[in-house]
């Protein structure tokens, strides 16, 4: 069983590029594709986890990324895994230089090594305990994520096997695997390749099929039990955001920004002014909700968040809500008589809309246990009384419009100390005139100015552009006021 888990969570780590197929001959390469691709990862016909690897030049070689997360179970066994890794290699792909971190099962660690004459110098860090080792070996070694790249580097001629060193980093070892050149062979859903099989997980085969530029297309472990697959961005947007917003707890997961410099006590903050790089300029600038959002730049955009709560009507224009925000929605069921029931009973006695708000976000943050899992719509959550952020969210929303309250569901980054900026997702309440962050994960009215919208709308699609910008951005905190 031991070795079963490893092989699946091994198995999503262990990728090449993409590019979509063409049938030609098969030739050898003179370099790895350069791009980035994206792949979904299954077990039993069931999305688990997926993969985001870029691969670029380098000074006198390649720099190679990735990261991803697979939560599954398996044999009555259950495991979760995220990664983030960076492999610097030559121009035949043996490795320089790298560093990894990892959470697996909420354990967090983090490697980092150089190569030279046969040596590998390793420093790990984990449970707060630095050590440093050496590992000896005889030729080359090579990183996972270039093992499918190997044959087409070398000799790509069917028959043609190649036994050679490769790295663990989750066992932080180096082992010997073999790649053999089975052939052409299409993929299941006809798409030309040449299909490679490796030894790398013990008494199981591992097959990969290839296009002729050296992108992966498919891999399978054990006839099909466990499938990684190349995908379109799009294809993976709500999984990977609902995966993003569910685990703000894993440390190196990898919705994890850190920040620069690091926030020090950041509920006692009054506001924040930040610039984040690496947008995706084709995203809306998201404003309202204590929040003003300019462009600084291509790709940079300046944040500042915080201000008062409007206690009364506010002066000058006031925001006009849409119907929408006092409507029932998928998920949001402010008319279901339970939901319209407990809303009236809390407004009970109260004439302010911000003191209705506050109290409804406060009895939500309590009815809820905080769970990794999204607990579903309002009315589910209501009655299990389990959820995550995204469950919070719903069932405040439609409290608050079953109140009426004009709610939306909003996402984006909120800052945890002592590790980053997490993706999370909250709600936003007109009250007296003007749109107020309201957090009821952690009960805050307004929510403290570390929350970052990027993201309105609660439904899977609405959430999806987070794949455009997850594991590229970067924070720098210009001002923390306090």
């Amino acid at each position: 069983m031991k070795i079963a888990l490893r092989v699946l969570i091994a198995l999503a780590f262990t990728l090449t590029a993409v590019f979509p197929a063409a049938a030609a001959p098969f030739k050898k390469l003179d370099k790895p594709p350069l791009s980035e691709r994206w792949f979904g990862i299954y077990v039993d016909n069931e999305r688990v986890g997926f993969y985001r690897q870029v691969i670029s030049e380098a000074p006198d070689g390649y720099r190679i990324e990735g990261d991803g997360s697979v939560r599954m179970k398996v044999m009555g066994f259950s495991k979760e895994s995220s990664m983030r890794e960076t492999y610097l290699v030559g121009k035949g792909l043996a490795l320089r230089s790298f560093e990894v971190e990892q959470a697996i099962n909420g354990s967090a660690s983090r490697i980092s090594g150089k190569v030279a004459s046969n040596i590998m110098r390793i420093t790990s860090v984990a449970n707060g305990k630095k050590t440093e080792k050496q590992l000896k070996y005889k030729g080359e070694v090579y990183p996972g994520p270039v093992l499918n790249l190997y044959p087409l580097m070398r000799d790509p001629s069917p028959g043609k096997s190649f036994t050679t060193l490769t790295f663990d980093p989750e066992e932080v070892k180096v082992k010997e695997v073999k790649i053999s050149v089975l052939g052409q062979e299409k993929t299941p859903d006809s798409q030309p390749a040449l299909k490679l099989r490796n030894n790398l997980y013990p008494f199981v085969n591992n097959d990969i099929w290839v296009d002729d530029q050296g992108n992966t297309l498919l891999e399978s472990v054990r006839e099909g039990l466990v499938i990684t697959r190349a995908e379109e961005p799009t294809q993976l947007g709500s999984f990977v955001g609902g995966l993003a917003l569910a685990k703000k707890d894993l440390i190196y997961d990898f919705s994890l920004v850190r920040a620069e410099p690091p926030i020090k006590d950041s509920k006692k903050l009054t506001g924040l002014s930040v610039e984040i790089s690496g947008w995706n300029d084709n995203l809306p600038l998201r404003q309202d909700g204590g929040q003003t959002v300019e462009k600084s730049g291509e790709g940079r955009i300046a944040i500042k968040t915080g201000g008062a709560v409007p206690e009364t009507a506010a002066q000058g224009k006031p925001a006009t809500p849409q119907d929408s925000y006092l409507k029932p929605a998928e998920k949001i069921e402010s008319d279901a008589p339970e939901i319209a029931a407990k809303a009236k009973e809390l407004a009970t006695g109260k004439k302010e809309p911000l003191e209705i708000a506050r109290t409804l976000a406060s009895w939500t943050s309590d009815w809820l246990h905080d769970t990794v899992e999204d607990g579903g719509g309002a009315l589910a959550s209501f009655k299990s009384r389990n959820g995550n952020c995204q469950t919070h969210a719903r069932l405040y929303t439609a409290l608050a419009r079953a109140a009426g309250i004009p709610t939306r569901f909003v996402s984006g980054l909120i800052y945890l100390d002592g590790k980053g900026f997490l993706y999370h997702s909250w709600a936003e309440s007109l009250l007296n005139g003007r749109w107020v962050a309201i957090d009821p994960t952690y009960d805050q009215v307004p929510a403290d100015p570390t929350h970052l919208k990027f993201l309105e709308g609660h439904l899977p699609e609405d959430m999806a552009p987070i794949i455009t910008i997850i594991g590229r951005i970067h924070i720098k905190v210009l001002e923390a006021k306090y």
